[in-house]
């Protein structure tokens, strides 16, 4: 406990100096008028959306060296099927450039970036032009893109984790009873998710769908904790990610749905013949839309709407510096941010722990037996 409390009290510090630091760099370069450009509250509302938006490279941050400004990070690959086939290259070769300027040939055909949205440039065009009313490009085509992205990266990177950490518990179950290391914080997890999700809302068959209930929490999880690190992953936040999940759920419940589930969508028992083909396109509809609905966008709403928050809380220390001492604005941006920080560690459980019962709930419906009504 002593160790957890130095940590944290050492990990407070060093944020503090940090911001700190930030800010004082960053209103000296204000001044100076070669600084960062993220300072005006219009800019770091349109920093604020790009964050939480999925992306073809990773940013950390940047910095000004002799007026110029330099970009850590590292590129991602870009695949694209446009106009002439397959092509691929890595996102440096745009150099970090998403205004359209920046010109990429490769596979005979030329490309640019244009608000993190590659476009495929007609014969003869040198930029992107985009028209006011339908706002799409009047002089380029847009490519199938099939980029290992920011998401996508972190997709194969938990399930990479997933892998060896429940292959290698497997593995201890096959030789010791009790498990070790790191497999002695899954196994109470495991048994979280089978006794107290599984098994209450399933009911006998629990063991069919235990796997993937598993999948579903431990995937969910340490996407959104992944979410509150640097690396500017947001996986969860993305609408596509939370639409996928939603749908596997969706096809799991209604590909082990039973007889006695579909009587009572389509024909309700105990209640008057008139009623019963509204309650059916009530039920249906609750079924196929508002169910996986509901999954889709309560996870894609709390987890993007955290990211803004805790984003917007640190931009305190710039925002308010005119009106506060640089100190006072860094420390009330700290002590506000690491609150809310605190609470979406809480946030990250709790939306993998919801989406997991519901998903649970709803199998448990699908396959209930006459005799459990």
């Amino acid at each position: 406990m002593k160790v957890v409390s130095k940590t944290i009290t050492s990990l407070s510090l060093i944020l503090l100096v940090s911001l700190s630091a930030f800010a004082k760099a960053d209103k000296k370069d204000t001044e100076n008028n070669q600084g960062d450009p993220v300072n005006t509250p219009d800019e770091i509302s349109e920093y604020i959306q790009h964050h939480v938006k999925d992306s073809h490279d990773f940013h950390m941050f940047s910095y000004f060296s002799d007026g110029e400004e330099h970009h850590v990070g590292f590129p991602l690959p870009v695949i694209l099927w446009g106009e002439n086939g397959l092509t691929a290259f890595m996102s440096s070769a745009f150099h970090h450039d998403d205004e359209g300027k920046e010109v990429v040939e490769s596979g005979g055909s030329r490309f640019v970036r244009l608000h993190n949205k590659i476009y495929e440039l007609n014969p003869g065009a040198t930029e992107v032009k985009i028209d006011e009313e339908t706002h799409h490009a009047t002089n380029a085509s847009e490519p199938i893109d099939l980029s290992i992205t920011k998401s996508v990266f972190g997709i194969l990177l938990i399930g990479l984790i997933m892998f060896l950490l429940f292959g290698g518990l497997a593995k201890q179950y096959k030789t010791k009873k009790v498990p070790t290391g790191v497999g002695r914080i899954l196994e109470p997890l495991v048994l979280y998710v089978r006794d107290e999700i599984a098994k209450p809302n399933i009911g006998p068959k629990y063991r069919q769908f235990t796997g993937y209930l598993m999948t579903v929490f431990f995937f969910i999880w340490i996407l959104n904790l992944m979410g509150l690190t640097p690396f500017g992953f947001n996986v969860t936040g993305q609408l596509a990610v939370t639409a996928a999940l939603a749908i596997i759920t969706l096809v799991v419940y209604l590909f082990s749905s039973n007889g006695h589930f579909w009587s009572h969508q389509l024909w309700m028992p105990g209640v008057p013949y008139l009623l019963r083909p509204l309650l059916a396109i009530i039920e249906l509809a609750g079924t196929l839309i508002i169910k996986p609905f509901s999954l889709m966008v309560r996870l894609f709403a709390n987890i993007t709407a955290g990211h803004i928050v805790v984003m917007s809380l640190i931009a305190i220390g710039i925002t308010m510096q005119e009106q506060m001492t640089v100190v006072g604005s860094t420390l009330l941006s700290f002590v506000l941010s690491l609150f809310i920080t605190l609470i979406e560690v809480l946030v990250a459980f709790l939306q993998a722990y919801i989406f997991t019962m519901l998903s649970a709930l709803f199998i448990g419906m699908a396959v209930e037996e006459p005799e459990h009504h």
